[in-house]
């Protein structure tokens, strides 16, 4: 499978968009926004990442890098979570160099799987170990 855009948050629209209740950050060029990361708190105040992306005319530029330090940064919380397309192996291999661990996977169309990492941070102070 090439491409899935099932996803509801392919489709939303501006005001859809506007009136959801994710924080936003995004990253923007010399002329536009390139990039973007929204999340919501969980029940236990854990940020979970709900959207990260960037423009094709920005990959493998920093800018996935830049937003992960910048959430980091505003939202120093002990567990952070991200789900991502399991055959999305760039973006699990990202996530996995961000110190995010697999912890489940759920199927959400035929043939298509999310898996779901959790991140336990760690004070700045202190190195960080991969798992």
């Amino acid at each position: 499978m090439d491409s899935f855009d099932g996803i509801p948050s392919l489709h939303e629209s501006l005001e859809q968009l506007r009136a959801c209740d994710e924080s936003f950050l995004g990253v923007r060029d010399e002329s536009r926004l390139v990039g973007a990361v929204a999340w919501t708190r969980l029940r236990n105040g854990a940020p979970d990442i709900c959207r990260l992306v960037v423009h094709p005319v920005a990959h493998r530029r920093g800018v996935t890098t830049a937003l992960f330090d910048a959430l980091d940064s505003i939202e120093p919380v002990e567990l952070t979570f991200v789900s991502t397309g399991t055959a999305n192996l760039p973006a699990v291999a990202l996530c996995r160099r961000r110190g995010f661990i697999p912890v489940g996977e759920h199927q959400i169309a035929p043939g298509v799987t999310v898996t779901l990492l959790k991140r336990k941070n760690v004070p700045a102070s202190q190195p960080t170990r991969n798992s």
